[in-house]
């Protein structure tokens, strides 16, 4: 593998945990909201990472087989919101019930952490890397 392949993977698992933080950031936002209605509750939202593998090809720009990660999709809990016996509320339904999201807060946090760490591991393997190329050309002169 190329140096630049380096770049390719550790670019890709960034953008993963871009969208892991920012699905994150959406479930953490909604953690206090409550609606009508089951159907109509906020229910957490989680990334589904894949490893993306590039084979050899007589059409790829290199020779190389290349690696990576990618978001196959972003899958809704099934768990069931929480029921909350508030009559007063404007969102109760007829029998006064109200149904909040099914957002862990803990839970949420904990993917926040990981996600912000694993996307400062790739920043410093593309900063390690990039003073590796420099290092490499500076050796020719």
């Amino acid at each position: 593998m190329s140096l630049l392949g380096i770049f390719n993977i550790s670019g890709s698992a960034m953008n993963a945990e871009s969208m892991r933080l920012n699905v994150t950031a959406s479930n953490l936002a909604n953690a206090d909201s409550v609606a009508s209605s089951p159907q109509a509750a906020y229910r957490s939202r989680h990334p589904v990472f894949a490893t993306q593998l590039r084979e050899f090809s007589a059409n790829a720009a290199s020779d190389e087989p290349g690696a990576g990660v990618r978001v196959l999709d972003v899958i809704q809990s099934q768990a069931a919101p929480a029921k909350r016996y508030q009559p007063d509320h404007p969102l109760a339904d007829a029998t006064g019930y109200v149904y909040s999201s099914n957002v862990n807060p803990v839970e949420e946090l904990t993917n926040m952490i990981s996600a912000s760490r694993s996307f400062q591991s790739n920043v410093e393997v593309l900063t390690t890397a990039r003073e590796l190329v420099l290092k490499t050309l500076s050796l020719g002169h």
